[in-house]
């Protein structure tokens, strides 16, 4: 499971990039919790959809996604914490972010979903 891991990041991350909300929806766990630079939240699908649809005129490009670890914490749930590039690019103006990101992935009804994503801005290279 752990080598499957960091494909489920990367399909997601693409997915974002590519503005496929359907993929991102059936990669993640409702009700999700996200934390980030705007806080904690627990965000339902109906949210989800609205904040994933509001991002339509950005485009997210990601640079870099390195220094993966893994955690099995059992059969049914996996951690992953790894470090990222990435690109915003909105009104033609290109914003570049360097985070620290944590997953936690659960098993449900045979599928691998996102329940938990941190990201931390960093300042190191």
């Amino acid at each position: 499971m752990e080598a499957n891991v960091i494909e489920f990041e990367k399909r997601y991350w693409n997915a974002m990039e590519n503005h496929d909300y359907n993929t991102v929806r059936n990669l993640t766990r409702f009700p999700c919790i996200v934390a980030g630079r705007d806080g904690i939240r627990q965000v339902d699908e109906t949210e989800f959809q609205k904040n994933f649809e509001s991002s339509k005129g950005m485009q997210l490009k990601v640079l870099d996604l390195y220094d993966e670890k893994y955690q099995k914490i059992n059969e049914e749930t996996m951690i992953i914490v790894y470090m990222i590039r990435m690109q915003f690019t909105s009104d033609g103006k290109e914003t570049p972010f360097h985070c620290a990101c944590a997953s936690t992935w659960v098993k449900e009804d045979n599928n691998w979903l996102c329940a938990l994503h941190t990201e931390t801005d960093v300042t190191r290279n």
